[in-house]
């Protein structure tokens, strides 16, 4: 069992998390084959998604990033750029390859507003935790309390569908996903 809850002073004591692997970012078909090629035979994925910030009342974007992470290759997939391929996919239909994110229900359905899939094998981190006695449901807090570290959360409203992303938005991004598969394998291991 964990500790229930972890305060805003005690996560921002803790040490920031970096992603020490590689970042994939998937913006040609080129890169799209590279990150195809990471990606399968992987049992346990990491998932999380970006969308520009709309700081307009009834106004939004569409979803800007797919991010999909093993445990040392997180692969940013510029949905600006490349369309959702085949083989990624299949990887969101497989029942056999578990996506582990957080509240990824509006997720699920904005990507489902690129590309029609039926989701299979997802797991939401929220909907578990409770299961391991944590009350706390924002990626942040569960990383504090599962992993010890800090996630950081400067990136999250910059522009997803900038020209070229900033070392910054990738190791966030990258991140993101990366820590929702560590806190779901040291939650079942």
């Amino acid at each position: 069992m964990f500790q229930p809850t972890i305060t805003n002073e005690e996560v921002n004591a803790l040490p920031v998390v970096k992603f020490a692997g590689r970042i994939i970012v998937v913006d040609s078909e080129e890169s799209l084959a590279e990150a195809e090629r990471v990606l399968e035979g992987e049992q346990i994925l990491g998932f999380d998604t970006e969308t520009r910030p709309s700081f307009q009342k009834g106004f939004s974007y569409r979803m800007s990033l797919l991010q999909l992470s093993t445990g040392d290759t997180a692969v940013l997939l510029r949905l600006n750029l490349v369309e959702i391929s085949p083989v990624i996919k299949n990887i969101v239909q497989s029942a056999s390859v578990i996506k582990v994110g957080a509240a990824i229900r509006d997720d699920i359905k904005g990507l489902q507003k690129l590309k029609r899939f039926k989701p299979a094998g997802f797991v939401d981190l929220q909907s578990i935790v409770g299961r391991y006695g944590i009350e706390e449901l924002s990626v942040r807090k569960m990383a504090a309390i599962v992993l010890g570290v800090k996630v950081s959360k400067a990136q999250r409203l910059s522009n997803w569908e900038a020209q070229n992303l900033t070392a910054a938005q990738q190791d966030y991004a990258a991140v993101d996903a990366w820590v929702c598969r560590e806190i779901y394998n040291n939650l079942i291991k």
